[in-house]
């Protein structure tokens, strides 16, 4: 069965979706999330992992903190970013307050950081704040 391979941001669970289905509500046969939501999510050190690893769209991780400011300014940026590239790419946020360890493994010196993974690697990154604009532009889909 040909599709695109997305992790449920939910509940960890790998899903199918056929091509035609992307953008037509596609939700996880396991807990019924949406697999493409049009904002970006928060996720847990483990499910990034695992998308990053496994699925077949761009993900782009905003690494960030609660008492970052311009974090908190960029917050709504990335969001709309995240609606604009619904059934493009994927857009998620991790906090390296509450997980520490992550920022680490992933080598983050300052936050914001994007990250963007492909193809179960990481193939760019940025630090600093940006407008909507400016993220798409540098994710390019």
């Amino acid at each position: 069965m040909a599709g695109k391979k997305l992790t449920c941001l939910d509940c960890g669970q790998l899903n199918r979706v056929p091509e035609e289905k992307l953008l037509a509500g596609a939700k996880c046969g396991t807990c019924g999330a949406p697999l493409l939501p049009a904002k970006a999510v928060e996720v847990d050190p483990e499910t990034l992992a695992k998308a990053a690893k496994n699925d077949d769209l761009p993900l782009v991780a905003d690494f960030w903190a609660p008492w970052c400011g311009p974090c908190r300014m960029m917050a709504p940026e990335f969001t709309k970013a995240a609606a604009s590239l619904q059934g493009k790419a994927r857009l998620v946020k991790l906090n390296t307050e509450d997980h520490q360890a992550a920022g680490m493994k992933y080598g983050i010196r300052g936050i914001p950081t994007m990250v963007e993974f492909a193809g179960g690697r990481e193939v760019k990154r940025q630090s600093g704040a940006m407008q909507e604009r400016q993220i798409l532009s540098w994710i390019g889909v």
